[in-house]
């Protein structure tokens, strides 16, 4: 059993079309994803997993490895199953999915989000979360918000504000979603083999379609932020802290 990590990247994008390359302190941001990869000692093979030719060359150029994949997928863990299908990943082999629009995690994270896997063969996807103390992520629908159950299973995934809490004098914690995963591969065709689901489509959110069809979610908590760049203006946030810290 190794461990694979995949990153899956698209040129075209809604709010930000072309981010993948978009310059970063002078390398393109897919780079810096990459090179955060490189830095992790848990990580067997690294591939970008991209439906465009100008990530491609870009990934090849800067001395990485890519596979490219269809045009059309419903979501990044579908371009991650065909992915690892091109790369030949045995059945028990554990596939990392780090969003490619994360270039300031922690590495550390490859580690957290691996190890409920390993330590327990029923499970057979996870994820990590991070308790919010951006107080203007708690509405913000870029902030994917998480509740689960006390066995540190996902319950839900929303880019509401949940739990709502209805009574003023309560208060809780609130925990964002990072698009950080980890899957046994043969979970992965299981995966891309459903149909796409109704709260998936509702929501966008692709882990929804597991939740749906009744397959459990492992949460890990991490203690470490990551900024996903959605938008240029996140993107000169993300300048802004390479640069100053």
């Amino acid at each position: 059993m190794k461990v694979v990590c995949i990153i899956p990247s698209r040129y075209e994008s809604s709010r930000f079309p072309g981010k993948p390359l978009a310059d970063l302190c002078g390398k393109p941001m897919i780079q810096h994803v990459y090179e955060r990869v490189l830095q992790s000692g848990f990580v067997s093979l690294i591939a970008v997993a991209t439906d465009d030719q100008r990530i491609f060359d870009a990934v090849i150029t800067f001395g990485g490895r890519a596979v490219l994949t269809a045009a059309v997928h419903p979501s990044g863990t579908d371009r991650i199953h065909e992915a690892a299908s091109l790369l030949q990943l045995d059945d028990e082999d554990i596939v990392v999915n780090i969003q490619g629009d994360q270039p300031l995690f922690n590495p550390i994270q490859i580690e957290e989000v691996v190890q409920p896997l390993r330590d327990d063969p029923s499970i057979p996807m996870s994820t990590l979360i991070y308790r919010i103390i951006r107080e203007e992520e708690i509405g913000h629908p870029n902030a994917v918000k998480t509740v689960f159950d006390a066995d540190g299973f996902a319950l839900y995934f929303s880019r509401a504000t949940v739990p709502f809490v209805r009574d003023r004098d309560k208060q809780t914690d609130y925990y964002k979603h990072h698009g950080i995963y980890a899957y046994r591969r043969h979970f992965l065709r299981t995966f891309a083999a459903l149909p796409v689901g109704k709260l998936e489509k509702l929501e966008a959110l692709e882990q929804l379609r597991a939740l749906e069809y009744g397959y459990k979610i492992k949460v890990i908590e991490t203690i470490h932020d990551s900024v996903e760049v959605d938008t240029p203006a996140e993107l000169e946030r993300v300048r802004q802290l390479l640069l100053h810290g």
